[in-house]
Parts: C-alpha cells; sequence; structure tokens
C-alpha cells in the first residue's frame, strides 16, 4: 500500500522507520520530511494545515493510508477531511483533538466522567488569574490552554514566576494559546506517559515511556519540549496500569462517545504517580515526540498494523507483541535551545553511525545544505539506542553521541536517571 505521513520531526523520522520495515509498505512519502527522512522515503512540500490540499495530494499520488504527525493539522481539522475523502486515516477528529487543543476541554471531560486529576480554575482574565494565584500561594501550575508546541506550561515554585507566567502569556508569549489559562493544583510524585491506541470503542495499550522535559541534568532549567526518554518506565507498574485504564482512560473515551466525538487514533496520557495513584496530567492527541522513537524501536515494523487496525475498527482483534527489551532517546538540541538558537550549523560524523534494529539516529530539525548536514532547529537529533537492559540501551545511546561532531549542539548526560 501507498502510505503518506506528516510531519516534520523525529517523531516523524521514527513512524518512517517502523512502516518502511513492514512489507504492507509498497510506497512511503513523508511531508514535509527532513534531511534524515529524506534518506529513507520520498519527501514532498506540502501545507499539511490545509485539508484540501493534503486530500488533493493523496488523490494524485494513489495513497491508501494516512498517519497525521504532529498535533497542529489534527487540531485544524485535517484528519476530518481526509476521512469525508475516504481516506484511511490515523488520527483523530478536530472534536476529538480538543483534549490536546484546549486543556479546560480535557478539564471538562475528567469532571464529567470522574477521572482523578489536579484541582484547576479556567480564567480568561489575567487579574482574576492573578487573583487566584495570591489566594492559593505556591508552588502551582500555569498552562497556557491552546496549542504551544510542548511549551506552555510553567511549574511555578514561587508566587513571582506564576505571575510573571501570566503576564507572559496574556501578552502573547504563546500565541493565541495563551489568550486563556488553565491554573492548576501542583502535583506531587513522579510522571510518565502512556500510549493507548483507540478506534473510537476498543482500546489497546502500546507503551510506556518517562520522558524528560528539563533542559539541564538533574531535571533543573526551563521546561523543553523534552530533551530524552526511555521505556517502558518502571513507575508505570501493573497496578498502577490497570488502575489508570479503568479510573481515566476508559471513562475518558466512553464520555468522548457519549458526546459523538469517539476518539480514534493514538491517546498520549501524561500521569503523575504518588503512593501507587496515578492522576492524569494531560492527554495529547498524538505520538509523544521524543517518546515516539523509543516506542518504535521496540515495536518495529508491527507498529503499522496496529496503527491500520486503529483507523479500520478492528483494534478489538489486534495485540502488541512486546520483546523484553528498553529503548532509550537522548535528544541533542541547538546550543541555546529552548530560548533563541543559531540554525545552519553543521554536524559532522552522522554518516559513519549504525542504522539498524537496535541503533538508529532519528533527525528532529534538520536539512540539507550543499551535501552537508545542518541543524534546521531547537532539538535537532535523537540519537536512539535498545538494549536488553536500560543501562545496555544507555550505553549504546550515548556512545553515539560521542562519535557525533557538532560543536554547537549539547545534550543531558543523564537521561534515564530515575529508572537507573
Amino acid at each position: 500500500m501507498n502510505i503518506l505521513i506528516l510531519g516534520s520531526g523525529g517523531r516523524e523520522h521514527a513512524l518512517a522507520w517502523a512502516v518502511l520495515q513492514n512489507p504492507k509498505c509498497d510506497k512511503l512519502i513523508v511531508a514535509p520530511g527532513n534531511a534524515g527522512i529524506a534518506a529513507i522515503a520520498e519527501c514532498a512540500d506540502l501545507d499539511i494545515l490545509d485539508g484540501a490540499q493534503v486530500v488533493e495530494f493523496a488523490a494524485e499520488n494513489a495513497i491508501d493510508f494516512v498517519i497525521v504527525g504532529p498535533e497542529a493539522p489534527l487540531a485544524a481539522g485535517v484528519a476530518d477531511a481526509l476521512r469525508a475523502a475516504g481516506l484511511l486515516t490515523f488520527g483523530p477528529s478536530k472534536a476529538a483533538a480538543q483534549l490536546e487543543a484546549s486543556k479546560s476541554f480535557t478539564k471538562e471531560i475528567c469532571d464529567a466522567c470522574g477521572a482523578p486529576t489536579a484541582g484547576y480554575a479556567h480564567f480568561t482574565d489575567a487579574e482574576k488569574a492573578k487573583a487566584h494565584i495570591r489566594a492559593e500561594g505556591a508552588p502551582i501550575v500555569v498552562k497556557a490552554d491552546g496549542l504551544a508546541a510542548g511549551k506552555g506550561v510553567i511549574v511555578a515554585m514561587d508566587e513571582a514566576t506564576a505571575l510573571a507566567a501570566i503576564d507572559d502569556m496574556f501578552d502573547g508569549e504563546f500565541g493565541e494559546a495563551g489568550a486563556e489559562v488553565v491554573i492548576e493544583e501542583f502535583m506531587e510524585g513522579e510522571e510518565a506517559s502512556w500510549f493507548i491506541l483507540c478506534d473510537g470503542e476498543n482500546v489497546l495499550p502500546v507503551g510506556t515511556a518517562q520522558d524528560h522535559k528539563r533542559v539541564g541534568d538533574g531535571d533543573t532549567g526551563l521546561n523543553t519540549g523534552g530533551m530524552g526518554a526511555y521505556s517502558p518506565a518502571p513507575v508505570m507498574t501493573d497496578a498502577v496500569i490497570a488502575k489508570a485504564m479503568d479510573e481515566i482512560i476508559k471513562p475518558t473515551v466512553a464520555e468522548m462517545a457519549k458526546r459523538g466525538m469517539p476518539y480514534q487514533g493514538v491517546l498520549y496520557a501524561g500521569f503523575m504517580i504518588k503512593d501507587g495513584q496515578p492522576r492524569l496530567v494531560e492527554y495529547n492527541c498524538r505520538f509523544g515526540d521524543p517518546e515516539c522513537q523509543v516506542l518504535m524501536m521496540r515495536l518495529g515494523a508491527q507498529a503499522l498494523d496496529l496503527m491500520l487496525a486503529t483507523a479500520d475498527g478492528t483494534l478489538d482483534q489486534a495485540q502488541v507483541n512486546w520483546a523484553d527489551d528498553h529503548a532509550m532517546t537522548v535528544v541533542m538540541a541547538a546550543n541555546g535551545y529552548p530560548g533563541s538558537y543559531a540554525k545552519g550549523t553543521v554536524i559532522k560524523g552522522l554518516d559513519t553511525l549504525p542504522a539498524s534494529s537496535t541503533q538508529m539516529v532519528f533527525h528532529a530539525g534538520t536539512a540539507e545544505k550543499d551535501g552537508a548536514i545542518v541543524a534546521n532547529g531547537g532539538r535537532v537529533l535523537n540519537v536512539t539506542a535498545r538494549g536488553a537492559t536500560l543501562q545496555e540501551a544507555r550505553d549504546r545511546a550515548y556512545a553515539m553521541v560521542d562519535q557525533i561532531d557538532w560543536p554547537e549542539g549539547f545534550n543531558r548526560s543523564d537521561i534515564g536517571w530515575r529508572a537507573l
């Protein structure tokens, strides 16, 4: 079959890598892709937020299946346009994607189905939001209500930081995403991510992961889109998983169906776990980035079969075959990230690195210029490896990092520290 993946990051490189291992894939196009993806698949210049353009492109290229990678096209209704045109599509509708596109919508769903989450308040007025912060005190969490590319969350350990976050959000720091804010109670515990496929009715878990949001070693510094991840996450024990499924995931999926917006795609649930009790931090409506990279490394070719079952409503007949293994990805980012950073710096040494079922460098923000690979974003490379143990996966990943010659980049040296 002919497959189209929408997106240009490390997540999409990992999805492309897994899909290509499946003999069902005859032809793969990724739009717009990046320099790493271009080495394994055809890349196309396409406005992936324009549903009509994507539908037309799919028709012209005899596409049988579309996988929507990032959240922005989902929030823009691209999956709806594709389904309306009769195309098999992996990714939720615009209505269902509100679980990521609106923090207040998610809280409303949690309230309706009794899913445990942080206490919260929703504001469209800066002064009222500040009054709430002064009344509640710190630590407290301030979130831009809309999509902010993983950066619109401020965990404020003091009142001044929280009040400054309100100013930033209402002053347009996060664009339209910050025109409304959700202020939450600070939850203590350990964070983990769980990925569940949903076909509108049936649910199938496809793995746990833990990512590292802070930019610096020891979880210090600013929040980022993620500086590394590993799978599985030890904190997601069988007991925690059973609780999360019964108290959070199944009630959410049932509530969405009841509202006439059945959830079809991957539901990425972020939990805070304390004393064996999971509480929902957030939902995302796509695979995490960089969590997708470790999941695809472990799933391989079966990832395509699972996504097809999700799209055609046969998830009740599917199953995941897990190897007893571990995977880790280390993000290499441009100096200055998540603040301002330079683009166009040359990365050397990539062509000598292994590319196999146990070791891969997934490109996140790269381009090709005059035959060289150059940095073209904040998070640039996802150096990924798997092993029989997490330590083995870690050793392999960091050995690859050491071989990459890129003075203008940096990475955390402690990915996986909680588990190790």
